[in-house]
């Protein structure tokens, strides 16, 4: 009876990765090359795709995913190596192999990695450069926060695969540097160190540096750099000079010598007599192997290293690569988006055991690749999560504000009396900000449900009879402060709104941030959306009404990024009520299949709350609280069959409206006043009534008569505490003569009255529009 050794067995075991390694490399190419050069392309345009930035990682996908991978696990691949998952997908059995000529085609694979959009298994959507690669941090932070709260999301590691080039990227150095990520052990990075940009070489990449800050911030620092021909090499007579020369290289000089022949690399590569020596006794073939011979392309030392992750820290992992690596490409300065030959491309399907005849064959069943993969589709295989019930949301507490209040308050106490009428929804309910918990209004919920924290924490202060916001850390608790860093919070909102479609556990996530930073953190947001995430995002205190903050705290475009951003209907409510109204509304979207995000804009101006003239018929103020979630109410109607001018108002500059419409009818100018809540959906309206697909399925046609009535017609002035284009497409609903108030300039400090005639927005500024209208 033969006995296999254990050196044997491992080195059977690594022949098997290999040659699926070399399948993913030809499938991960052939994908491209089909996109570009066989399928039909009428406009001429180019395709794309990134050849080279896939080969310098199949040896770390392909080992991570058919050797250590669980099913319990996610990763983010970076955006540039889609196909190589695309690749694993198919020999997985997770793609059929209809697909492999679709890339970058309408309806078929996404350009860059989508859980939202790609045919198989994604498990963060990737593309923006460096939000893709933070995802999973907050995916760990989310499942965690579903697991203290009784949800079964199980656990498992979140791996990241980032190009080098994405550490450019602040975003990722304050997902880093966040006092929670140092507690996350799941979290693991694996960088794909291949020194190469879009257009160059980098001269510096400072490996060392990134692996001190990486330290500091307490994670497990691992470097996988020299493969098993070099770590050979390192021990003959002479090693440590060749050991030397490569660690004090620059990197171009370094990817340099991979265009070299042999010969060439005999009189490049030496710089001492020892390494002269050492040089002379290698053949051709294995000098020209050693210089390639980078740690992530050795399936053994990658094995070893992810052997070696410490759970109990976040960990990173430093893979010295090279870009393009097996491909005629090798480490060319600008081999980023170049694309193999007709005829290299066949030198690799023959060196992969493939065909351009057939390029699709999957490894033969009955082979030890083959039942390689077949094992590792049964281990990462993953059961359906059945979508668990929110509870019933409440659309109206009853309650009718009085008094004076402003929006920004009306937010806290919504969320309080959500936790009286519905407690089982408002467990769903997570807040999150950036260190502005107490200046938006949030202390009266955080004192009622606490912080978040995975372990109970001592308060301190709870004796302080002084202190106002209690700051009880427990894992029950609902809120979470993150440090001031919007692009953490918004991340994290999105994978704190993507649980109801990773683990059917549906939370009901809101951000609170300065309005002002709503822009700094739109592209994660935005990100997060697309990827899935439904959450909502509260912009306060906004605009030019935060009078004395003047110009650095005034934000002037929000209005606009709501009405345009896909997935997200936002509100600016003008009272307390349509604060309450609309945040119900939206709350009620979150957390199932056709859901969507919102944001809602919020003021720090007191108003009259009886300005809002709320119905005290049951069945008149449901017709109101409908019509302010579809987008527009009236809120003052002139006695006449048709005013002589209208004005539609959004939000803080409401009570000016008011006042300038009283000053109208005074003089005998009969005026209705139009309170606005949403111009997204007032915009989806039009669209839909014209007959062109709106961008909400939540589209309501009928409030643009309710709003709008055709029979009541008049010219138009429109004012907000934003840039005046916001509304400016309500005049074209009746076809009517406009003029469009706003603000279009930087602010200054100053009182409130003196700031909103600064910028028109005063009443006189109101009168003085519509007396020139008509």
């Amino acid at each position: 009876m033969t006995t296999v050794t254990p050196i044997e067995q491992d080195a059977d075991r690594l022949a098997v990765l290999e040659e699926i390694e070399r399948r993913v490399l030809w499938l991960s190419t052939a994908i491209i090359d089909h996109a570009n050069r066989v399928r039909p392309n009428p406009t001429g345009l180019k395709v794309g795709g990134h050849q080279a930035s896939c080969a310098s990682m199949t040896t770390l996908m392909t080992t991570l995913f058919f050797e250590h991978l669980r099913s319990e696990d996610r990763v983010s691949v970076k955006p540039h190596a889609s196909p190589v998952l695309h690749a694993i997908n198919y020999l997985l059995g997770e793609l059929d192999e209809s697909y492999l000529t679709t890339l970058r085609s309408f309806g078929g694979l996404q350009s860059y990695p989508s859980r939202s959009k790609d045919p198989d298994t994604v498990d963060y959507s990737t593309g923006s450069v460096g939000i893709g690669a933070t995802a999973p941090i907050w995916g760990a932070l989310s499942r965690r926060y579903v697991n203290t709260h009784g949800g079964d999301a199980g656990g498992g590691r979140q791996y990241s695969l980032v190009g080098d080039a994405e550490l450019d990227e602040g975003a990722v150095w304050e997902a880093i540097l966040d006092p929670m990520v140092g507690e996350l052990g799941e979290v693991v990075w694996i960088v794909d160190l291949n020194r190469q940009s879009l257009d160059r070489v980098v001269p510096n990449i400072g490996a060392t540096r990134l692996q001190g800050m990486f330290e500091a911030a307490g994670w497990q620092v691992l470097t996988v750099k020299y493969g098993r021909l070099l770590h050979e090499l390192f021990e003959r007579p002479g090693g440590d000079a060749l050991r030397r020369r490569i660690d004090e290289m620059e990197n171009p000089e370094y990817q340099r010598l991979l265009r070299c022949t042999p010969a060439q690399l005999r009189e490049r590569l030496p710089d001492s007599p020892d390494l002269k020596d050492l040089v002379a006794t290698l053949d051709d073939d294995t000098l020209y192997a050693a210089v390639r011979n980078l740690g992530g392309h050795d399936m053994r030392a990658v094995g070893d290293v992810f052997g070696a992750i410490d759970d109990t820290r976040p960990t990173v992992i430093f893979a010295y690569t090279v870009k393009g690596r097996g491909l005629a490409s090798e480490g060319h300065p600008q081999n980023h988006s170049s694309l193999l030959s007709a005829e290299q491309v066949g030198e690799l399907a023959e060196r992969s055991g493939t065909s351009l005849d057939d390029p699709w064959q999957r490894l033969a069943a009955d082979s030890a690749a083959g039942r390689a993969c077949a094992d590792a589709a049964a281990r990462l295989h993953r059961e359906h999560h059945p979508l668990t019930a929110v509870g019933s949301l409440p659309t109206d507490i009853g309650r009718t504000p009085s008094g004076t209040a402003t929006t920004q308050a009306a937010l806290g106490r919504a969320l309080l009396d959500l936790t009286r009428s519905s407690p089982e929804a408002a467990q769903r309910v997570v807040t999150l900000c950036p260190d502005v918990s107490s200046s938006t209004n949030l202390g009266g919920w955080v004192n009622k449900v606490g912080v978040w924290s995975p372990d109970e924490r001592q308060n301190w202060f709870e004796d302080d009879p002084e202190t106002i916001l209690h700051w009880r850390e427990k894992p029950t608790g609902q809120h979470l402060e993150l440090g001031i860093a919007e692009g953490n919070l918004v991340g994290l909102l999105g994978e704190l709104g993507a649980t109801w479609s990773r683990w059917g556990q549906p939370l009901l996530p809101i951000g609170v941030l300065y309005d002002p930073f709503v822009e700094r953190a739109l592209e994660p947001w935005s990100y997060g959306i697309y990827a899935g995430g439904q959450s909502i995002l509260v912009g306060t205190p906004s605009g030019v009404t935060l009078a004395p903050e003047g110009g650095a705290h005034q934000s002037i475009t929000t209005p606009s990024v709501g009405l345009e951003q896909p997935g997200c209907i936002t509100y600016e409510p003008a009272f307390a009520i349509d604060t309450e109204w609309t945040l119900f509304a939206s709350l009620a979207r979150l957390g199932r299949p056709d859901g969507t995000s919102a944001y809602l804009r919020l003021s720090t101006r007191p108003v009259d709350q009886t300005l809002a003239a709320v119905p005290s018929d049951a069945a008149a103020r449901e017709r109101r609280r409908k019509q302010v979630v579809a987008g527009a109410y009236a809120i003052r109607r002139s006695d006449t069959d048709a005013p002589a001018v209208t004005i539609a108002v959004m939000g803080a500059v409401t009570p000016e409206a008011l006042a300038a419409a009283e000053r109208l009818d005074s003089l005998g100018t009969a005026v209705d006043v139009v309170c606005v809540t949403s111009p997204g959906l007032l915009f989806d309206a039009v669209q839909a009534r014209a007959g062109r697909s709106a961008r909400s399925a939540h589209t309501d046609t009928w409030i643009l008569d309710a709003a709008f009535p055709a029979r009541r017609s008049a010219p138009l002035v429109t004012a907000l505490d934003g840039h005046p284009h916001t509304l400016a497409f309500l005049a074209g609903i009746n076809q009517v003569r406009a003029t469009h108030l706003g603000v279009t300039r930087f602010g200054q400090s100053g009182d409130l009255d003196s700031v909103y005639r600064h910028h028109g927005l005063d009443s006189d500024s109101i009168v003085a529009a519509a007396l020139d209208l008509i």
